[in-house]
Order: structure tokens, then sequence, then C-alpha cells
């Protein structure tokens, strides 16, 4: 079964305790780092790895996906539900 983007928004929300925002701040194709978007950073993104393994069980392998993997909401999302 397929997650759900604001399923997903939720987890990101209160896995990174991401305060003063919530699910219908953020934006499908908004980018998860730098200035535009969510603004993550690395430390961030470290979390977000951990987050994904253990709600979803899905690995990210690959290094060399990572920037394309996390560009945006919409794209990690599309890797987690493609390797679920």
């Amino acid at each position: 079964m397929a997650i759900s983007s604001n399923e997903f928004k939720q987890v990101l929300i209160d896995g990174l305790k991401l305060e003063d925002i919530e699910v219908g701040d953020i934006e499908d194709a908004d980018a998860l780092f730098g200035d535009e978007g969510l603004g993550l950073d690395s430390v961030d993104s470290i979390e977000l790895v951990l987050i994904i393994e253990k709600e979803y069980g899905v690995k990210i392998q690959n290094p060399e996906q990572y920037n394309e993997i996390f560009a945006s909401v919409e794209n990690l999302l599309k890797y987690i539900n493609d390797n679920k």
C-alpha cells in the first residue's frame, strides 16, 4: 500500500521535530535542502535516512542517487513507495 503524501509529510515533521510547520505548509515539489522548501541541513539528512529505514524499512543503497532522491518531498516519497 502506497504511503500518502500527507502521511509522509507528518512523519517528516514529527521525525525531524520541525516546529511551526504543518502538513499543509509543505508542497510536494518543495526542496528538502537549501534555502528553498524545508531548508534541511546535513544533520537532518542523517536523521532522515534513519527515519526512512525505521518507519518504512527502506534503505538508500546508492549514495550516487542521493541528490535525485532527496531533491524534493515527492522524489523521496516516490523512492520509498517504489522500494517498500
